[in-house]
């Protein structure tokens, strides 16, 4: 039997920030940009906009409502609406073990943000620009001791619960991120040179829309909103019924895209303004390449302008800000494990936590000696034509490839297990105007139509071109 008595967030706002604390992580604040600006600037923010609007807004919705109306994680929420067909419980496990997993390459991220942000403040900010140090520091053994802060504190937050641990940590870091975001953004604007990052990112340059850009901007689009991690289910079941969960999951949605478009003001301005021959096809897509290799540089370079001191002050700045980010995502993350192994098992917040975070942090040191300190780890398996390590297949197999799959999955279910005229009636409680409105009508043909279509499309895709070297489209 799952407790009768169940968690709710303490208000709308509380709600808003958690989830889009969950949401707003280190591709908004990094990859998105670039990706933005080597794919056709303005008109790549266009076509993630209408991605997250058109497709993302009722996968959440979706995911919000079925924990709402179950009061259970993505595990129990499954088999409440299904019990008497066990092959829906393969989506429900899947939706608890892809959030396990990607906590665990998460607090890697976090560990190295974390650890950064640490070098910084030491006044090691010039030897941050190496290119020797990233590979010297995620082989240092101060790693083990960066875990267990980090894990300390999101255990802390975690024990506390939805209001006073995530609502509270939400409410506390997430307008400080915003507030960051913007000082940093107004900082860099008034830097000479700026005014070219700015016009390479916001021009647009339909003529670089290719099918290979379309579909890396849904996939952006799908994974910044934090869908398919049963995240959006876990809180949907901690929603108050008079809350309207349209009208949240807007709200989320514009925060997320806000913060992903407001960064790309930060980003590729700096990049302009302190290395005015960067060519913006050249930069690396991915997050962590960029952060830990190329923005150190950036920075440095900016005491030409401001100083060691200063340089090495905005520097710490953008590290915090990203670690607060990550942070976020980090909890909501773990969050739903936690919830899943107190309905399922019917045990206390602690004991969960404890035996889900004792399993996390022992897969992760697996990731953490994934780059040389363990050759079993670092050569653990082959693909796509070459050697992974464990990190690797972890991003590659729960992040890069499972989550389309879970997303089609709960469109699914929701439409043809669940019925639309329930998922219709928990999306009118707290928004009567919903009811019989265009946007009712739009999400019932949506997502039992296209939208599953469109994710099973992107899974297979990443299947073929991640392990296979070939590609759909």
């Amino acid at each position: 039997m799952v407790s009768t008595s169940r968690e709710q967030f303490g208000s709308k706002l509380g709600f808003i920030l958690a989830a889009a604390g969950s949401a707003v992580g280190i591709g908004n604040l990094v990859g998105f940009p670039v990706n933005a600006a080597k794919n056709g600037g303005a008109a790549f923010l266009i076509l993630y906009a209408i991605f997250v609007f058109a497709i993302c807004v009722p996968v959440m919705m979706a995911e919000l409502a079925a924990g709402r109306a179950s009061q259970r994680g993505p595990f129990g929420c499954y088999r409440h609406f299904a019990d008497a067909k066990p092959w829906w419980h393969i989506g429900g496990l899947l939706a608890v073990i892809t959030p396990f997993m990607i906590a665990v390459f998460y607090l890697v991220l976090t560990v190295w943000i974390f650890g950064y942000l640490a070098a910084i403040v030491s006044g090691n900010l010039s030897a941050m620009s190496d290119a020797s140090f990233f590979g010297d520091f995620i082989n240092g053994k101060i790693l083990f001791l960066y875990v267990v802060f980090v894990a300390a504190f999101v255990g802390v937050t975690l024990h506390f619960g939805v209001q006073k641990g995530i609502e509270r940590g939400a409410k506390i870091m997430m307008p400080t991120l915003f507030f960051m975001l913007i000082a940093l953004v107004v900082f860099i604007l008034f830097q000479e040179g700026a005014g070219a990052g700015v016009k390479y990112y916001l021009i647009p340059d339909f003529s670089k829309l290719t099918t290979e850009v379309v579909n890396g901007a849904m996939s952006q689009a799908f994974f910044s909103l934090s869908l398919g991690m049963g995240i959006m289910i876990t809180y949907g079941s901690y929603m108050d019924k008079r809350e309207s969960i349209p009208g949240s999951a807007r709200l989320v949605a514009l925060a997320d895209t806000t913060v992903a478009f407001t960064a790309g003001l930060l980003v590729l301005p700096a990049i302009f303004a302190f290395n005015p021959n960067t060519n913006p096809d050249d930069l690396s897509s991915s997050s962590v390449s960029l952060i830990f290799t190329f923005l150190p540089k950036i920075f440095l370079a900016m005491q030409a302008a401001i100083g060691y001191f200063g340089a090495s002050l905005v520097a710490a700045l953008f590290f915090l800000l990203v670690l607060f980010a990550a942070l976020t995502s980090l909890i909501s993350i773990i969050e739903v494990p936690v919830c899943a192994a107190m309905d399922q098992f019917c045990i206390t917040r602690n004991k969960a936590l404890l035996v889900v975070g004792i399993a996390i942090i022992i897969t992760s040191l697996a990731c953490v000696v994934s780059f040389g300190m363990v050759p079993f780890f670092t050569e653990f398996t082959q693909y796509g034509g070459g050697v992974k390590s464990f990190f690797d297949l972890v991003i590659d197999v729960f992040y890069d490839t499972i989550l389309p799959l879970n997303g089609a999955l709960i469109c699914i279910f929701v439409v043809y297990q669940w019925k639309k005229h329930n998922l219709d009636s928990e999306l009118e409680q707290g928004d009567p105007e919903y009811k019989s409105s265009i946007m009712e009508r739009y999400i019932n043909f949506a997502l039992g139509t296209f939208i599953p279509a469109i994710l099973v499309l992107v899974f297979i895709n990443t299947v073929m071109s991640k392990f296979f070297g070939t590609s759909l489209i």
